[in-house]
């Protein structure tokens, strides 16, 4: 028998507020441990929380983002448990009033190649709720440290419908779901600082049926990869399980990444078990529809929008698209780029697609250069493609002075004075340079007269030797023709 997975992701993002969800303490990472704490995180006796504004408008963007619906009022719930993350035994969140409901994000999968635009879907939402996040634990042999600098950091968390049916859709839902909140400075979305971590409810049942079987969660997962394999490896256990006759059973499951396999944590809570009740220290939250509205403008375009209309206006393949449009930094790069000079967005995208990255690249040693640590302005890459579109150097010099641009911050023009790298335009000189290449070639002569055309490269590379690649291809081209129709 043939099995299908059914998978569910609960998506625990970081919002990028100033200061924590329900007091002024500043969030942040990398602090040393439990300094970024007060009474109200701790849950001291007489302490009272109060609202980040911020944090709630984060969230109704994401909302408007992908198409949830914002509720006139949302509410404030007790989630009680006793572990060690939570100081107060209890976590401010919200049960049956969210801020978002419903909503979809759009994904694109693994296409036939990386070159090649794969299939485009919209992966169902549920809901989107507030929260607190909790500490952090960290185990050791005999003991465990708590470190609540996290606790209280504003947590959103976006709750898929049982809509994806293989890792790679999980893979990819994750993915769109980062660039648009990083597009939209919603959170920064950085899985090693925990900013982003993901729990995967999976069932399988028989091809074709519409019952959802009993299903297992994995928790914390925080790493692409991580959700990927935890997902993949579950599949296979669950399907092993049912084609044995066994059953599966309702838990927590914890993902090995070491070992390769899921392993039982307990046994999987129902919503009574956490005695959900009404907070009685906060008020429901009433956000005006003009408010809504005015964060509606705020939002940038969506990553999908942002590609098609590149591809659609400007003529831009796959290829140049996928890179600039999936890092809101190159989008913006490219955009003022645009604005300095929009005669030719091909080669603008293709130098930013390929040289920029690989200077980036090549500057880092590691990973790759910042985009606010990068020297070269849009505005000047924008000059350069200028200068080239109007024939003052070749696209050969031209990679010499973006090499240049991006190592000192200079404008094109500054480079190409200093180093004189201005095409030769002294024709007469030019032609007999040419005349000399077709005489020291004569094979090739013979075959570009005997009407093969491609035999004209034959003389380009001595030429711009001779002219210290200083001379203009398309100058060169014609003149070429001219010498070798006589």
């Amino acid at each position: 028998m043939e099995f299908e997975a059914v998978i569910g992701l609960e998506v625990h993002v970081q919002l990028k507020t100033r200061t924590k969800m329900f007091t002024r303490v500043a969030q942040g990472f990398g602090e040393d441990p439990n300094t970024l704490t007060d009474p109200v995180i701790m849950g001291l006796p007489g302490v009272l929380p109060v609202l980040n504004l911020a944090a709630i408008e984060q969230s109704v963007k994401v909302g408007l983002i992908f198409d949830s619906e914002i509720p006139e009022v949302c509410k404030w719930d007790r989630k009680n448990y006793f572990y060690p993350d939570s100081p107060k035994n209890y976590q401010i969140t919200q049960f049956d009033q969210p801020i978002c409901v419903g909503g979809r994000v759009e994904v694109e999968l693994v296409g036939e190649s990386r070159n090649v635009m794969g299939e485009h879907r919209f992966v169902a939402l549920t809901r989107a709720h507030l929260e607190e996040d909790v500490g952090k634990l960290t185990h050791f042999e005999q003991d465990s440290l708590i470190d609540y600098n996290r606790a209280g950091t504003p947590l959103l968390e976006i709750v898929t419908e049982p809509d994806l049916h293989t890792p790679e859709e999980a893979v990819a839902f994750l993915q769109s779901l980062r660039m648009h909140l990083v597009a939209a400075g919603i959170s920064d979305c950085d899985m090693e600082k925990g900013q982003m971590r993901c729990d995967a409810n999976v069932s399988v049942r028989p091809s074709g049926s519409s019952v959802l079987n009993k299903r297992t969660e994995m928790k914390n997962l925080n790493t692409i990869s991580g959700v990927k394999n935890a997902i993949a490896y579950e599949v296979r256990r669950q399907t092993k399980v049912y084609q044995q006759g066994g059953s599966i059973v309702q838990e927590t499951r914890r993902w090995d990444a070491d070992a390769g396999m899921t392993t039982s944590m307990r046994s999987k809570e129902e919503a009574h078990d956490y005695r959900y009740f009404p907070d009685p220290d906060l008020m429901p939250v009433r956000l005006p529809r003009e408010r809504i509205e005015a964060l509606r403008t705020e939002l940038p375009e969506r990553v999908f929008d942002r590609q098609r209309r590149y591809q659609k206006d400007y003529d831009l393949p796959y290829t140049l698209t996928s890179v600039i449009c999936f890092d809101h930094e190159l989008a913006a790069y490219f955009e003022r780029a645009m604005a300095a000079y929009n005669g030719n967005p091909k080669a603008l995208a293709n130098y930013i697609a390929n040289e920029l990255q690989r200077e980036r690249s090549a500057a880092a040693g590691e990973g790759m250069l910042a985009m606010a640590e990068v020297k070269m302005e849009p505005e000047a890459l924008a000059a350069l493609v200028e200068v080239i579109d109007a024939g003052v150097i070749s696209k050969q010099v031209a990679k010499d002075v973006l090499i240049a641009m991006f190592q000192t911050g200079k404008h094109p023009s500054v480079i190409i004075e200093e180093k004189g790298l201005k095409d030769d335009t002294d024709t007469d000189q030019l032609e007999a340079i040419c005349r000399e290449a077709v005489a020291g070639n004569a094979k090739a002569a013979g075959e570009f007269r005997a009407g093969n055309d491609k035999a004209i490269n034959s003389f380009i590379g001595p030429i711009m030797k001779a002219t210290r690649g200083k001379a203009n291809p398309a100058v060169v081209q014609q003149l070429l023709r001219k010498v070798l129709a006589e």
